[in-house]
């Protein structure tokens, strides 16, 4: 495997549970966790695509790309998060999945966002 796609990612995927009034929402103390090797991670354009957003507090939003070799599918929702290099990432938006000509999955490609 070429060594661009030489990282590895956790993949976090809570379930759905009812609170007290019956809402839905995700339970992130119970997701399962799952690894993945073999995956490309960097920074949403260079240099790093970032937003400052300032209310009572200031919180800078940083975005990543995430991006499979040609032929792996991931099996990654667009609800679940991306623990990568020490941080936790949101999965931002729809995951695309780029389609082979003649059937399946060319390669994955997924918008993350870290929000300090």
């Amino acid at each position: 495997m070429s060594g661009m796609y030489a990282q590895t990612v956790v993949i976090v995927r809570a379930p759905l549970v009812a609170d007290r009034y019956g809402s839905e929402q995700r339970d992130w103390d119970a997701a399962t966790r799952t690894e993945v090797s073999g995956v490309n991670v960097q920074p949403a354009s260079a240099p790093a695509q970032s937003t400052e957003y300032i209310t009572d507090r200031q919180t800078t939003a940083t975005g990543y790309r995430l991006y499979t070799p040609r032929g792996m599918d991931l099996d990654l929702q667009e609800t679940d998060r991306v623990e990568y290099a020490g941080m936790t990432l949101e999965v931002d938006g729809k995951v695309g999945r780029w389609p082979r000509p003649g059937g399946g999955v060319h390669h994955v490609e997924a918008e993350l966002m870290e929000v300090d």
